[in-house]
């Protein structure tokens, strides 16, 4: 389990997961071509689920632009983005930054999960990678991959792996492809980089990072 790390400062386990990574001739070429940049935090619970729920199938540029109208309303500027003050909102100021119906709901649900104690922040710190996401997953909006790029990206678990992100698996398949004459669907990928990334383990948020970065150099963010 990772120590805590203020948003933007470098985990404190990075350099050691390159070391050990650079053993895996593949995985060394990829950070050879990448040698600068980790994987950055952000700072706040809320705001992090926030920003996935705004960003679930629409684009970049549209959820930024939700976003933007969100959390600029009068009611948020005053009093900052509180589970509280967004359930003061009504659903049409909601509806009226552009959340579809579904997402005013998860959006509720969520600040919700806050207030009544279905999650537990102040906890997570001790508690496992799985404990972490069976609590996450109760709240609405929220499933598996989100919830695991909430602990790569808020809580900077070092040992994450989101076999089921099409990204990574497009990324392994791309670099680790050679070993095997048969292709395959994505199913068989899955099961091929949960084999390979057993050999990663502890640092497989580390790996998938910089096959992330195989694919685009820009720094994946969330």
């Amino acid at each position: 389990m990772a120590a805590k790390i203020a948003p933007g400062e470098q985990p404190e386990y990075w350099v050691r997961a390159v070391r050990e990574l650079a053993r895996d001739e593949v995985m060394r070429g990829i950070m050879e071509r990448h040698p600068v940049g980790f994987l950055k935090g952000r700072g706040d619970a809320l705001m992090t689920l926030l920003r996935s729920i705004t960003g679930q199938q629409i684009s970049v540029k549209a959820a930024d632009s939700v976003w933007n109208r969100f959390s600029g309303c009068q009611a948020l500027r005053m009093s900052g983005i509180q589970a509280e003050a967004v359930l003061r909102l009504s659903d049409e100021e909601m509806r009226g930054f552009g959340f579809s119906a579904s997402k005013v709901r998860y959006v509720r649900g969520v600040c919700a999960g806050f207030v009544d104690g279905t999650v537990h922040p102040g906890l997570w710190d001790g508690m496992s990678d799985e404990a972490v996401i069976a609590e996450l997953v109760k709240l609405p909006g929220i499933g598996r991959w989100t919830a695991e790029m909430f602990l790569m990206f808020h809580l900077l678990r070092p040992d994450v792996l989101p076999v089921d992100d099409l990204g990574l698996v497009k990324g392994f398949k791309l670099a680790y492809g050679h070993k095997w004459k048969t292709g395959g669907g994505v199913k068989v990928w899955q099961r091929r980089l949960r084999k390979v990334s057993a050999g990663w383990a502890p640092y497989r948020s580390v790996a998938v990072w910089y096959l992330w970065r195989s694919l685009d150099p820009v720094e994946v963010s969330y």
